[in-house]
Formats: C-alpha cells, sequence, structure tokens
C-alpha cells in the first residue's frame, strides 16, 4: 500500500498546483514550488555550510575551537581521544566536504544526494545532542530562579537542529527524483 500512497505522492507533485490557486498568495505559493525555490535554497545553502565548515576545521584554530564540544558530547567524546584534535577535526571536515561533494553529484546522479543526506543526518543527529551536553549552551538567567536561556553558544549548535530536518528534506526530495529516474528507465 506504501508503494501506491508513494506513486500517488509523486504523480501528485508533477500536478501544475498554479492552475488550481485562486489567490494571490495561494499563486505565489505555487511559482515558489514550481520553481524549486525551497529546494534550490536549502541544498545550496547546505553546500555552502559544509564547506565552509570544512575549510574552517581545517585550521588550527577551527580544531581548537570545537575540542569542548566533541569533549562533551556523550556520542563522539571518544574522537579526540583516539585521534588527537587536529586530526580528529580532519576526520569531521572530510565528511563534511564528502558529504558536500555528495549534494552537488545528487543534482545529475539523485542516489548521491541521498548518500550525502544520511552522513548529514547522523552528522547533525550527533551535533544536535551538543546543545544540551555543552557546558554554557544553555544558562540560567540571573535572579530568576529555575529560568534557563540559550547562549551565543547554544544558539550556534541549534543551528544542527534545523539542519537535521533540512538533512531529512533532502534526502525525501533526491529520493523521489531517484524513484522518478528509475521508473522511467523501466
Amino acid at each position: 500500500m506504501s508503494l501506491v500512497l508513494s506513486g500517488q505522492a509523486i504523480n501528485a507533485e508533477k500536478r501544475d498546483l498554479s492552475k488550481d490557486a485562486k489567490s494571490n498568495l495561494t499563486k505565489l505559493a505555487a511559482w515558489i514550488n514550481e520553481r524549486n525555490i525551497p529546494f534550490l535554497i536549502t541544498s545550496i545553502g547546505m553546500v555552502v555550510m559544509l564547506l565552509w565548515a570544512w575549510s574552517y576545521k581545517m585550521t588550527a584554530s577551527g580544531a581548537e575551537g570545537i575540542v569542548p564540544l566533541v569533549s562533551n558530547s556523550p556520542l563522539i567524546w571518544w574522537h579526540f581521544k583516539l585521534f588527537g584534535p587536529y586530526i580528529g577535526s580532519d576526520i569531521i571536515g572530510l565528511t563534511e566536504i564528502a558529504a558536500a561533494i555528495l549534494f552537488i553529484a545528487g543534482y545529475m546522479r539523485p542516489k548521491a544526494g541521498i548518500v550525502g543526506g544520511f552522513i548529514t543526518t547522523l552528522m547533525f543527529f550527533i551535533t544536535s545532542t551538543m546543545v544540551i551536553t555543552t557546558p554554557g549552551a544553555i544558562i540560567s538567567v540571573p535572579g530568576i530562579h529555575g529560568m534557563r536561556y540559550m547562549s551565543f553558544l547554544g544558539l550556534f549548535l541549534f543551528k544542527d537542529v534545523i539542519s537535521l530536518g533540512v538533512s531529512f528534506y533532502l534526502i525525501s526530495y533526491f529520493g523521489r527524483k531517484a524513484i522518478l529516474s528509475e521508473n522511467q528507465s523501466q
């Protein structure tokens, strides 16, 4: 049954929404959808962010900057103990560039984009947990007992929660494209 629903969803996606849109608001939404603007912004944004992060991880200050994050993570605390901060940071950076390259390749070969999405899903799941485990990410409000908020460090880490959602979106998008490609070749 899920295969039938998937096929229906793919066919519904092909339908021209602008013909069904009646108000200016829904016409604008259809125009955005038809041009794949959400995909373009999220995929290009993800690639740029990954390349930027990769290049920074390859510097001494980039490696030293993530030591407190990695060291306090219950999921990858062992990483820097095993590799040290510089090689460990390089490995994380290589993971980021590999995912970026796979996303770029996904524009022509959607299955590559799916693999890139799985890499970033794992990566951003791990880093999303650091919001909770990194000291100083969530701090008390002075003068108000029990009130807490995210510091700049917490907000910096919270972007990875959003990036986790983008990773799932990109897996879904590239997955639909791969399914269409597989069905066309049959």
